[in-house]
């Protein structure tokens, strides 16, 4: 997307990338974009958008991820400092608003203890039927051009334990930045 994060009065340039990386671009001269800003997410950007969304005069970056979450970075400060001595007084809105958080927040917590408690007597009945659920699953296998290697990339909406890879042709593991994975080695048992 194109959008004036900066307040500057010239659109800068947002970029959403497959790695989870955020990046704002600045046109400074008739050259190369420059990076200005970047912020790291945990998973692949599906899209991205400027505007003001949720204060007035404060504009926000709105990213959704492949997994479905909106995440936002906004212009708001985030600290507000006070004199010496200061008590910190907050609005009756504020107030407010922080007391039907905190009610929310208990209704979800005994929400998820039923459904742990149902989901557990369900398991335990002679009953019950277990199955695998079924997930979509992102991948990518692209070349890359300037080291003459592939980059493998797997994104699922749940946790990932353990990724297989076998070959009939020998092949050298390369660890990246950005990989949090352990990589363990085993030769395969010709027959």
């Amino acid at each position: 997307d194109s959008f004036d994060i900066l307040g500057d009065g010239v659109k800068q340039l947002l970029v959403g990338r497959d790695d989870g990386m955020i990046e704002i671009y600045n046109f400074e001269s008739a050259d190369d974009p420059v990076l200005r800003h970047d912020y790291a997410l945990s998973e692949s950007i599906a899209s991205i958008q400027g505007g003001c969304v949720g204060k007035d005069g404060y504009d926000e970056i709105l990213a959704a991820t492949y997994s479905g979450w909106l995440t936002g970075l906004t212009t708001e400060p985030v600290h507000r400092e006070g004199g010496s001595g200061e008590e910190l007084k907050l609005s009756q809105e504020m107030q407010s608003k922080i007391s039907s958080l905190r009610n929310e927040l208990e209704q979800l917590q005994m929400k998820v203890l039923q459904e742990r408690e149902k989901y557990q007597q369900s398991s335990q009945s002679s009953t019950a039927v277990s199955s695998v659920p079924a997930f979509s699953v992102n991948d990518k296998f692209t070349l890359n051009k300037d080291d003459a290697s592939y980059s493998l990339i797997l994104e699922v909406q749940t946790a990932i334990d353990n990724v297989l890879v076998q070959s009939d042709v020998p092949l050298d593991l390369l660890d990246v930045d950005k990989n949090s994975a352990v990589v363990s080695f085993s030769s395969c048992d010709s027959e």
